[in-house]
């Protein structure tokens, strides 16, 4: 079922922190390599909670979309206001539900629920080597519309790609 939570205090921040678990590792890795993993980890958690605390869910018109079955989360991401449209950003898949077509669902469920409410653009940046990512995109209908993505606070990364839904 598609939840949709418009602050952090409906979020089961919990859950969150299990279906991105490797991201939160990497990160650990990259940002705290003198630390200890598990307190790296538990550092990068906190940056984020912060992160969606003081930015993301301050940002008007910001939402997260989980789709959950049971209780659990299975897959999630985020949607922010981005040039003419949304971004949708941050998909995720709990690790032990990978493989089974939770983002690919969560992703059309999502953009149902943006074609009803009105909105026309839909973008999305996905790093060019996860490849399950780009056909979860693009099997949902996401056409490739730039080699590069560029945030929303300019920065620019080379290793990922923009792409764009037409409604």
């Amino acid at each position: 079922m598609l939840c949709v939570y418009c602050n952090l205090k409906e979020l089961n921040f919990g859950q969150l922190m299990e279906l991105y678990g490797g991201g939160n590792r990497e990160n650990a890795e990259y940002q705290y390599p003198g630390d200890d993993l598990n307190i790296g980890i538990l550092k990068s958690e906190q940056d984020f909670y912060q992160y969606l605390q003081e930015v993301f869910f301050t940002t008007e018109g910001a939402s997260y979309a989980v789709w959950e079955e049971h209780g659990c989360y299975m897959s999630a991401l985020r949607l922010e206001p981005y040039r003419d449209g949304l971004l949708l950003e941050a998909l995720e898949t709990h690790p032990g539900y990978r493989r089974r077509g939770y983002a690919k669902t969560l992703i059309s469920a999502v953009l149902e629920v943006l074609k009803q409410s009105g909105i026309s653009t839909v973008y999305a940046h996905v790093d060019k080597r996860n490849e399950a990512s780009l056909r979860a995109h693009v099997s949902c209908g996401f056409r490739r519309v730039a080699e590069q993505a560029v945030y929303i606070d300019g920065s620019v990364n080379r290793r990922g790609c923009t792409l764009q839904y037409f409604f």
